[in-house]
């Protein structure tokens, strides 16, 4: 038995109910309605001649009334308290002044005391005796006020007065159930609502916390997200800036060795160092204004992300550099180059998008550039980047996506402010694929690599159906010093 009363009033849950901001307010503003109504409806009743046979004096109604009242504004503050008050107050002036007690406002006071003990009660443990103790008490004082009280004489008087019944039931037994049910139903009602409220206050508590949960796991996420693909951009950029390096040295070494024998040889092979010189230090800047933003965080230190692109694969030694020196010399070109790449680029996106390809699902890569800004003047820094955006939104559509067939347009151009930019667009037909919503990360890093190059991003579903990832980078020589 006292287990079941443990469950119905959650006795084991440790959780304690947080009190709303400015609830004593409205505590003590219910209990001045409450004794406002109180105290219209007993006017009324005694203008109806009800109180006719009440014989407690004026000041003594009001007072009643007045202390039932106030009860109600420490409702939440002290909610047993109030429920063991409300149940006394109800005792005493139902022996002594039993009119007063049983108009509606006052039984609405009792009610929302009831339900306010159950609702707010902190310590529910001590709930299920403070309930089990207020139904005793109630059940004792409705025997005894039946069986010893003026409310038998009440019952016999009713029945006297009224027309013998034809139902089952003998009249005086019907009464003292029917008065019994109300009684209970009426007390049983508020501690059910009293439960009800409460363990829906945990519900959404429990809801709020794991919201919060979920919203401090996604932004680590997005953190994380963020950090991995800065880094990657960092040991990406370390592999151009070595490429950079090593071409320099291979054009220095052969300009020292052609020098006298041919000017023009020399001249163009200061022009390449020229040129590899200022897009390493393009990019160099435009790889640290991501790294310096915000989203590493307050304290956050590039060295860290320097340290990782040194660890990659990309390094190229000074022993790497003087053996390309000595090949250059050996063949004493004018513009000797090496062949050697920073990681993935342009000219690997047909091999990728093929990959792609299976049975079931095809795909079509097309070129439109413009003959003013060929391909092949894209950075290397740029086009790795944008082959790691079509890596990612067809790896997107293959996972998450109903499409049989995906395409990549790869397209150059100038902009407005005659800037060249090279835009690369994947479009599918299909729709999102039930149950494979990812977390989102891969579509985070492709924004995150693009504002590192303040280029241009468009990723969503098209209103045709389907969905399109739309990239455009902007590059150039002289972007390091717009910059």
């Amino acid at each position: 038995m006292w287990s079941r009363l443990n469950r119905l009033f959650d006795a084991e849950d440790p959780w304690i109910r947080p009190l709303p901001p400015g609830y004593l307010r409205a505590d003590i503003t219910l209990a001045v309605v409450m004794f406002a109504c109180s105290a219209l409806g007993i006017e009324i009743l005694r203008s109806m001649g009800v109180l006719a046979g009440e014989s407690a004096p004026l000041w003594a109604q009001y007072l009643s009334m007045a202390t039932a009242a106030a009860i109600l504004a420490i409702r939440r503050r002290f909610p047993l308290t109030t429920g063991i008050a409300a149940t006394l107050h109800l005792l005493i002036l139902g022996s002594v002044m039993p009119l007063v007690m049983g108009q509606v406002s006052q039984q609405v006071l009792y009610f929302v005391a009831v339900y306010s003990s159950v609702a707010w009660a902190r310590d529910r443990r001590v709930l299920v005796g403070v309930a089990t103790g207020i139904a005793a008490a109630l059940g004792v004082w409705l025997a005894w006020y039946l069986a010893l009280g003026s409310g038998m004489q009440q019952i016999l008087d009713a029945v006297s007065e009224t027309e013998p019944g034809s139902g089952l039931f003998p009249a005086v037994p019907s009464y003292l159930v029917y008065t019994a049910l109300i009684n209970i139903v009426y007390f049983g009602g508020a501690a059910a609502l009293g439960i009800a409220a409460w363990r829906s206050a945990h519900r959404q508590a429990v809801l709020a916390e794991q919201a919060r949960t979920i919203e401090v796991q996604a932004e680590s996420l997005r953190d994380a997200a963020v950090v991995e693909e800065r880094l990657r951009i960092a040991r990406e950029l370390h592999d151009v800036v070595a490429h950079h390096i090593a071409a320099i040295g291979v054009q220095a070494g052969a300009a020292r060795r052609v020098m006298d024998r041919s000017p023009e040889a020399t001249a163009e092979a200061l022009r390449t160092i020229e040129g590899s010189s200022r897009s390493a230090v393009g990019e160099m800047r435009s790889l640290l204004g991501a790294l310096r933003s915000d989203g590493l965080g307050p304290g956050s230190d590039t060295s860290a992300a320097t340290r990782d692109a040194d660890s990659g694969t990309g390094t190229v030694s000074a022993s790497r550099t003087a053996d390309l020196t000595d090949t250059a010399s050996t063949s004493a070109s004018a513009s000797p180059t090496t062949s050697r790449t920073a990681g993935h680029g342009l000219s690997e996106l047909p091999e990728l998008v093929a990959s792609h390809a299976t049975a079931g699902f095809t795909t079509s890569y097309d070129v439109a550039a413009d003959p003013e800004h060929p391909v092949t003047d894209v950075p290397p820094l740029i086009g790795s980047s944008m082959y790691r955006t079509v890596q990612e939104a067809l790896a997107n559509v293959r996972r998450h996506s109903t499409a049989s067939r995906a395409s990549v347009v790869l397209r150059t151009g100038e902009r407005t402010d005659h800037t060249p930019y090279v835009e690369v667009e994947i479009l599918d037909e299909g729709r999102p694929r039930p149950g494979t919503s990812g977390s989102g990360l891969g579509q985070l890093g492709m924004r995150e690599r693009v504002r590192s190059h303040h280029g241009e991003c468009q990723i969503g579903p098209r209103v045709t159906g389907g969905y399109r990832v739309r990239v455009r980078l902007p590059y150039g020589a002289d972007d390091w010093e717009r910059k």
